[in-house]
């Protein structure tokens, strides 16, 4: 059996800046940067596609295996100043307007980085039929602290500036559990940085592997068409969030996933069916390597491997993942133990992955 604990001092620091680097839908530049600078030492070369994704190539002949996790976080951009320099603004990704008021955000310009309050008119002023309604997203906007337009736009702030939550990496009182913000999919891009780790430190594989990171899969998964178009995979695996269940008053859910329970191994959702073979692959090596993992159906929404399965003549895909408290909000938080078992799984699955074994995928 292969090894199954990761680096985890070197692994938290890389969480942390994958975590904290600002990188909404659109603007994802410092988290691709962050990401190289921790790849590139473990990498035979790095490019990108004309969108920003990122690709680091491990071995240089066989089969191209594709392990690829999104660099964008759900955030805002502002479409509007108004005359008393609050701002309005577009929504990247999907928000629940209820989990927005009052948060704290943070105003990317070419000046700097200024903190904003989402603000919504207070529920004392009201009518009860209104309270019940909750708030609309239109209704909602960035709170300054400025008193005009004039003193808004001399910070530099103009439409088009992207916004993004405030919510710092953060270890719980619990030692395997963090929180911060951008966990969707932050995770997935240090998961697939130290599988590079930990291919480097001599695990041998018969295949090329590409650890990439795509853009702006919150607003369509565009970056997994172009980044799929470069790397050409054999076989690929798309790495992504779990929508954790063991939270009060959850109800009924086609499947149950909790922290520290496991991977995460999704079997259908609206844009991908799991690739039988490899499905059946995946379980028969999480079963030799002794890695319990949970599995996962989503009736709404999808993974990069939406549009990575499609690429060409199709490419056997499969979606793994770690489960995430709380996603598409200010805070997520997950277990460190379901991340150590994502990475071993995918190492064991990566040196395993030779020609033939992927061949016998498509017959």
């Amino acid at each position: 059996m292969l090894q199954t604990t990761t680096t985890r001092h070197s692994f938290a620091t890389m969480l942390q800046e994958l975590i904290d680097v600002a990188g909404p839908s659109g603007n994802e530049k410092a988290v691709r940067e962050v990401m190289e600078k921790w790849a590139k030492p473990w990498s035979d070369d790095i490019t990108t596609d004309r969108l920003g994704s990122f690709i680091a190539r491990k071995g240089l002949s066989g089969p191209k295996v594709m392990i690829a996790a999104h660099l964008d976080e759900i955030g805002f951009m502002v479409t509007r100043i108004t005359e008393d320099g609050y701002l309005r603004f577009q929504t990247l990704g999907g928000w629940w307007s209820q989990v927005l008021p009052a948060q704290r955000v943070e105003v990317h310009t070419r000046k700097g980085k200024y903190l904003g309050i989402i603000g919504s008119k207070p529920p004392h002023l009201m009518p009860m039929e209104e309270r019940k309604k909750g708030v609309n997203m239109d209704d909602l906007f960035i709170d300054l602290g400025v008193e005009s337009q004039k003193e808004a736009e001399e910070l530099g702030i103009r439409p088009g500036d992207f916004v993004t939550p405030y919510s710092p990496y953060t270890q719980m009182s619990n030692p395997h559990r963090v929180v911060g913000k951008a966990m969707d999919n932050r995770i997935g891009c240090a998961v697939v940085t130290e599988v590079l780790y930990r291919l480097s430190q001599g695990v041998r594989h018969p295949n090329q592997v590409f650890a990439v990171g795509t853009v702006m899969e919150e607003v369509g998964r565009r970056g997994a068409k172009t980044a799929t178009a470069v790397v050409k995979p054999d076989v690929a695996f798309a790495i992504d969030v779990g929508i954790a269940t063991d939270t009060p008053k959850i109800g009924y859910t086609p499947t149950a996933l909790h922290l520290g329970k496991g991977p995460v191994l999704a079997i259908y959702d609206a844009g991908h069916i799991a690739h039988q073979p490899l499905l059946r692959l995946a379980r028969d090596v999480a079963d030799e390597e002794g890695i319990p993992y949970q599995y996962e159906v989503v009736q709404r929404g999808g993974t990069d491997a939406s549009h990575i399965h499609t690429f060409h003549h199709g490419v056997p895909t499969l979606t793994l993942g770690v489960p995430s408290r709380y996603i598409h909000s200010h805070t997520s938080v997950i277990d460190q133990r379901d991340v150590d078992q994502l990475v071993h799984w995918l190492v064991a699955l990566t040196t395993r992955l030779d020609r033939r074994t992927i061949d016998k995928l498509t017959r």
